[in-house]
């Protein structure tokens, strides 16, 4: 068909479009719809059936079909069947569609502590209003303060004290503020003292707590700030700091870290060896970056790993998991999902659904 005979049928197709619009107005004037024909129909979900990233994981130990997910903008979701079927448990309740962090009380699995606002600052983050509680199990949730917080990026929750909790509050996503750092509350949440704090523009990006022992705790501090063209990484403020006072007083960690700008800092306790601790170090020094590792609680360290697939994209990911009964095996999460048998001088990586992996729970009684 050459170009006349289009521009022919075009304009064909143009009036009869034209002489349809004109009459429909008569047509629906003298059409009428029976309403009750449509009573017992109702809307169900035909998909999709994945509605973006989750950054946040808990699980039960007794009960090892329930889980916990805390997704990036669609609130917090509950399983009973190992992610079958999954119910949103805070719709209408909490807030706010970005979850940073779960967890379930050790010593009492009623007891839930959820913190608003990804940590993980990629450009369409949504920001945090404060932390919320549960003592059923997920049914009912209350607000609990730390409204301003902006992304809580970790809760660490005492083995036999559902009310003593630590939070690890990175700040406001785009913006300096003074409530950013790591809070302690002896109350369920009903008062927060702030108890480590370096500036407005650092926050923490991570907790960890010696099992046995609740008085030692692990915080890494990261400078971060969401802008539209771009995101601050790093500074010299950064670092990882110790707590053996239950978390009221801290001291920042030397002993072989990295020192200069750092980025974000992942942290990890084997519970099978408390004594030994990791840390996945961002730095603006290339070789100086990597998986560092201390036998000493943290006296000493020395990096034992510079392998990058565990440091892609640095800013959004350096999470690792220890194995809660092995304390030779340790998990990476990044674009890939890694596991290392020989206390995290080699990896291997283990095939996931998708390549974005942030939030792991291994069951300690099954891992």
């Amino acid at each position: 068909m050459n170009i006349k005979n289009l521009l022919t049928l075009f304009l064909l197709l143009t009036a009869a479009m034209g002489w349809a619009q004109k009459k429909s107005p008569v047509a629906s004037q003298t059409s009428t719809i029976d309403a009750s024909l449509f009573s017992g129909m109702a809307y169900r979900s035909v998909g999709p059936t994945r509605g973006g990233r989750a950054t946040a994981v808990a699980g039960v130990p007794s009960r090892p079909f329930t889980f916990y997910m805390g997704s990036t903008g669609g609130g917090v979701w509950r399983t009973g069947d190992a992610g079958t079927t999954w119910q949103n448990i805070s719709d209408g309740q909490i807030e706010a569609g970005s979850i940073g962090a779960i967890e379930v009380a050790p010593s009492d699995d009623q007891v839930i502590y959820v913190g608003t606002g990804s940590a993980c600052l990629r450009g369409n983050v949504s920001g945090g209003i404060g932390m919320y509680r549960s003592t059923d199990g997920g049914a009912v949730w209350q607000p609990i303060g730390l409204e301003n917080a902006g992304q809580i990026a970790k809760i660490v929750i005492h083995p036999s004290n559902p009310d003593q909790v630590w939070v690890a509050a990175l700040g406001n996503a785009f913006m300096p503020n003074e409530e950013r750092g790591v809070y302690r509350s002896d109350d369920g949440g009903k008062t927060w003292k702030k108890t480590l704090f370096l500036n407005k523009t650092t926050g923490a990006i991570d907790l960890a707590i010696h099992p046995a022992n609740p008085r030692i705790l692990y915080a890494a501090m990261w400078r971060a700030e969401r802008k539209p063209w771009t995101i601050i990484d790093g500074s010299e403020d950064g670092g990882i700091y110790k707590s053996t006072d239950g978390g009221l007083t801290w001291d920042k960690l030397a002993g072989a870290l990295p020192t200069g700008v750092l980025g974000r800092i992942g942290l990890a306790v084997s519970p099978a060896n408390p004594d030994r601790v990791w840390a996945i170090i961002q730095a603006a020094a290339e070789e100086a970056g990597g998986l560092y590792r201390s036998d000493d609680a943290g006296a000493s360290w020395s990096r034992i790993n510079r392998d990058h697939r565990l440091r892609q994209r640095g800013w959004y990911y350096s999470h690792i998991t220890a194995d809660p009964q092995d304390e030779n095996t340790l998990y990476a999460s990044n674009t890939g999902f890694y596991r290392s048998i020989d206390g995290g001088k080699s990896f291997d990586r283990i095939g996931t659904p998708h390549g974005d992996n942030h939030g792991v729970w291994i069951n300690p009684s099954n891992t």
